[in-house]
């Protein structure tokens, strides 16, 4: 015995191919690089170096005038097991 199957033919529903949907996304992407571009080259333009105004700490080394360097030998030591 056969099997048979019908299987109606698939429609195309009406917004399958995106119309206005796709040309509002495309208006917006548009205008929002226009105002990014409007807007950042000039800033872009006038940036100048960074600056950062960071107080340097302050630290004093006090350096003694005389330093004594002479040592004393000591006698070797041998390392005990």
């Amino acid at each position: 015995m056969e099997n048979i199957v019908n299987n109606p033919a698939p429609v195309q529903e009406k917004g399958d191919g995106g119309g206005p949907s796709y040309l509002i996304g495309v208006l917006i992407l548009v205008i929002f690089v226009g105002v990014l571009l409007y807007f950042a080259i000039p800033a872009i333009k006038n940036a100048g170096p960074l600056e950062v105004n960071v107080p340097a700490p302050e630290v004093e080394v006090v350096i003694p005038e005389n330093v004594n360097v002479e040592t004393t030998p000591t006698e070797p030591t041998t390392p005990t097991e």
